[in-house]
């Protein structure tokens, strides 16, 4: 189930918010522990066995851990054995598949394997988890001894399938106690329809563009239209994921939760560091903590900090898919984080800020082409497309096409991926009868227009059949 589905919007999520309401204070985690396996069964039922294991192997090593607190080589063994499992799960069911495949092509095996299918959201479920252990392990939080509360935790359904990854030591206190009162749910709500129009109105018109140009082979495209698909894919992966990011959020407020935010503009960036501290911003901060700074952080040394910098961005990569683009994309990024590190960035705060943006931008797009590509053939063929390098037309009538059909959606998209609008709302609150005058006819205004947004969006999703969410696969 999905966000933008309307079986969730008509009858999934208006029958858990009245069960949610009504019940006593002490039931109200158990409807949501329930309507959160519901949630995911209902796509994969089998599947729901598996995330109960892993939260069942996790509570236990999680007791463990504390019961031994004080035998510092039992500690450590029992978080290294629940480390362990936790990979051991991620390593069968999304990357079996692909080792099997390389092994049998370096050692010329013929190793059979019937395909495993990916459970939905096994990788942020699965960090989450890790986060538990490894919170548990060093202190930063108590150690759950209520399995109910550690198994809503871990399965909660509006962060489930598709992060934000929720860390255990931001939440634990709410799990035990939170309030709902009417303005934090309307603030739920509106976030909740901000994220359902990035999704519905912006990254699924963008990804139709994306899918239509990636399934062509690169030298039938233009150089004009090869740079409309990867902008379009970059808008599409950026409103696809920060809109289940804001549905998530806005979820999570109407049933008392405050989930840190994941996204915050990153495309108005001027360097690559400074995009990944604003691009899915949960992923970054747990390979920072719980990875890089283990493995020593910069305290070690210039050579060992290039060291970490370039594990942990393969590692970023890998976890994004099994694929070798995949890592090549996360070692792409490792290594410009370097060069900054090292000498770039200092050149590159030197320039005109429109060129270190225009940068940045360019940098990016080359990288999704990796993200967006299956493979590193078809990657190279369109990045030497998007540049000219193989004689293709400067320009064609598709790309004439696309640009006629989606100047005012790429206009729109452009606009809402800066932080524009908060600006404005900066500047009409130093008006000085901002309170008497535009807080009473904004109260009119808005709740009209947030109507109208989801009304649009109840017209396109009955009217169309393509709604992906990209992070799904992951």
């Amino acid at each position: 189930m999905v966000f933008s589905n309307l079986v969730f919007l008509f009858a999934f999520l208006p029958i858990v918010l009245v069960l949610y309401i009504v019940v006593r204070n002490e039931l109200k985690n158990y409807i949501l522990l329930l309507a959160s396996l519901v949630f995911y069964a209902w796509g994969e039922p089998r599947f729901v066995l598996l995330m109960l294991f892993s939260i069942l192997i996790n509570y236990i090593f999680g007791l463990l851990i504390d019961k031994y607190r004080h035998i510092l080589t039992l500690k450590k063994m029992f978080l290294w054995i629940a480390i362990f499992g936790n990979v051991l799960i991620l390593a069968i069911f999304k990357y079996a598949q692909f080792f099997v495949e390389n092994i049998n092509s370096l050692l010329d095996l013929s190793i059979h394997m019937e395909p495993i299918p990916l459970p939905i959201g096994i990788s942020f479920f699965t960090f989450q988890a890790m986060s538990y252990i490894i919170d548990v392990y060093r202190k930063d939080a108590g150690v759950q001894k209520n399995l109910s509360s550690l198994a809503l935790y871990i399965s909660l359904f509006p962060q489930l399938v598709a992060g934000p990854i929720v860390r255990y030591n931001t939440v634990a206190e709410q799990i035990k106690k939170r309030f709902v009162n009417l303005d934090k749910f309307s603030d739920g709500v509106k976030r909740f329809i901000i994220g359902l129009a990035k999704k519905v109105i912006i990254a699924n018109s963008f990804g139709e563009v994306a899918d239509t140009i990636f399934s062509t082979t690169p030298d039938s495209l233009s150089v004009t239209t090869a740079w409309v698909g990867i902008a379009a894919y970059s808008l599409q992966i950026y409103f696809d994921f920060s809109g289940y990011s804001d549905m998530a959020i806005g979820l999570g407020k109407m049933f008392g939760f405050d989930f840190l935010e994941n996204f915050n503009y990153p495309y108005i960036s001027k360097s690559v560091s400074e995009f990944w501290r604003r691009w899915h911003i949960s992923l970054s901060s747990w390979f920072k903590d719980y990875i890089y700074i283990p493995l020593g952080g910069s305290r070690k040394g210039l050579p060992r900090t290039v060291i970490n910098l370039l594990i942990v961005w393969t590692i970023t990569g890998f976890w994004h898919g099994a694929s070798w683009t995949f890592m090549a994309w996360g070692f792409y990024f490792g290594v410009l984080i370097v060069l900054e590190r090292l000498w770039l960035g200092k050149l590159l705060s030197k320039l005109y800020s429109p060129i270190q943006h225009l940068y940045l931008i360019v940098i990016v797009m080359i990288g999704w082409v990796f993200f967006r590509a299956d493979n590193f053939s078809y990657s190279f063929e369109y990045i030497q497309t998007m540049f000219g390098i193989n004689q293709t037309k400067l320009i064609d009538g598709q790309a004439i096409i696309f640009l006629n059909d989606y100047w005012i959606t790429f206009i729109i998209a452009i606009v809402f991926s800066m932080p524009i609008i908060p600006w404005l709302k900066t500047k009409v609150k130093t008006i000085s009868f901002y309170e008497k005058q535009i807080v009473p006819v904004q109260s009119v205004i808005m709740p009209i227009i947030y109507m109208l947004i989801m009304g649009f969006c109840m017209i396109l999703l009955v009217n169309s059949t393509y709604n992906p969410f990209i992070y799904f696969r992951f």
